[in-house]
């Protein structure tokens, strides 16, 4: 049907105000699991050391003559580890007109942009702490880096074929200087998740969380143990679950924590109270010298992760997701 001659239609009109709502949306994930379940501590220098001991093994066979010369027992040292600081930071700098001008969903663009400027350092330090990564020292041309929690876990492994510990700076001591190096991808079964367990425990260990990333914790929620796959609802509706969230173990409770910020083909299996993310400068801003019509700032932390023993937790590497 053709429109009336001379009929005043929208796409003739001049000044025609915008529809455009004062929000906007950012569904961009923010949850940093790892920080939020270790501790914090304080670094005092760009290296940050601690130590580790072990006991003897226990021996039911000593037993000594009455009457008889004790011998000196051979005593191991202690082994001194450490890490490295990072300095991770974003600078932002904004012209006057673009804090001046009238916007949609924010009023200063500075302030907009810093509010983003946090929750991205917090992701990228998040991404440092769990991930395979080595440490490495500062100099004057090369910036400091910390190893991660997959690099540090060396002891207590699963790995895929061809794959490898990380190697240390020392023969039993300090700090990560390579990476694990990645093996050969394989399905992952309920029963590497058992013997891990074991080895941790065995060492001492108390695990309590199982991180890992999205894909892996799908199928991690396959894992039956012991459990009937059923629930009581408290009604006779019928309810699916298809997510497990707690896994009771032989060795204690394990909770299935998926992370977006993982390697995502390693699942580290966590004593939660055995690590700290420890800062030589807590995270902060500051404004920088002003060049012309525009303002700059900068947010910035410097920091490490403390394993303060890693033989009290396990990793199953190589997950094919």
């Amino acid at each position: 049907m053709a429109v009336p001659t001379n009929t005043v239609q929208r796409t003739a009109l001049v000044g025609v105000r915008e529809d455009l709502i004062d929000k906007i949306s950012n569904v961009d994930p923010t949850e940093t699991p790892f920080m939020n379940n270790i501790g914090t501590g304080t670094a005092k220098q760009t290296l940050h050391e601690w130590q580790t001991d072990s006991l003897a093994a226990a021996n039911g066979s000593n037993a000594a003559v009455e009457g008889d010369d004790a011998a000196n027992e051979a005593r191991n040292p202690t082994k001194r580890m450490g890490n490295y600081t990072q300095l991770s930071r974003k600078a932002v700098q904004v012209s006057d007109t673009a804090d001046a001008v009238n916007k949609a969903g924010r009023n200063k663009q500075m302030a907009y942009e810093m509010a983003k400027v946090a929750p991205e350092l917090r992701r990228d330090i998040e991404t440092r702490l769990c991930g395979n990564f080595a440490a490495v020292p500062s100099t004057s041309s090369v910036a400091g880096q910390a190893s991660g929690a997959v690099a540090m876990v060396r002891t207590n492994a699963s790995r895929g074929a061809t794959g490898a510990a990380s190697t240390l700076s020392g023969t039993t001591s300090g700090y990560v200087n390579a990476a694990a190096t990645n093996g050969t991808l394989r399905s992952v079964t309920e029963a590497m998740l058992k013997t891990a367990m074991q080895l941790a425990w065995s060492a001492g260990g108390k695990p309590k969380l199982v991180l890992m990333s999205g894909l892996i914790k799908q199928t991690f929620s396959t894992f039956t143990g012991i459990a009937q796959q059923r629930r009581d609802t408290g009604n006779k509706a019928a309810t699916i679950v298809g997510a497990a969230d707690v896994y009771v173990s032989d060795f204690g409770d394990l909770a299935f924590v998926p992370s977006r910020f993982t390697t995502g083909r390693d699942a580290l299996i966590l004593d939660p109270s055995l690590w700290s993310t420890c800062w030589l400068q807590p995270m902060q801003d500051k404004p920088l010298a002003e060049n012309g019509n525009s303002t700059r700032r900068l947010m910035w932390g410097e920091y490490t992760l403390r394993c303060d023993n890693e033989l009290g937790n396990a990793v199953i590497a190589d997950i094919q997701p």
